[in-house]
């Protein structure tokens, strides 16, 4: 039972953030999160970005959907992702943001149910 004062409660649990691939390792991680920042620039040409790593073999490309938006003070956009590691390939749809001087990061990424 508890004890503790109301005010000791927290209300809500951080949910963890969404992670592009789990077949990806750091290299590939850092090759990919920069396409996807290049891909969503809203000063960007809206095309596609690829990346790959010669040395894991993994590659994949980001494509920006729709127009950036402001949330929270910060700028986001949506994407499809295609992702290829090793033996896998995955496809996503996602969303990432960031603040004006900040790198993008993730916001939401989820298979696309072909």
């Amino acid at each position: 039972m508890w004890r503790g004062a109301p005010e000791d409660a927290t209300g809500s649990i951080a949910r963890p953030a969404p992670k592009l691939s789990r077949h990806l390792d750091a290299e590939d991680m850092r090759r990919a999160m920069a396409a996807m920042g290049t891909a969503l620039d809203p000063q960007g040409s809206g095309a596609s970005v690829h990346w790959d790593n010669p040395q894991s073999g993994a590659r994949g490309s980001f494509t920006p959907v729709g127009q950036a938006y402001p949330l929270d003070g910060k700028i986001c956009r949506g994407f499809v992702a295609d992702i290829e590691a090793g033996e896998t390939g995955e496809k996503l749809k996602g969303a990432a943001c960031r603040e004006k001087s900040a790198d993008w990061a993730l916001t939401e990424a989820k298979p696309v149910k072909s």
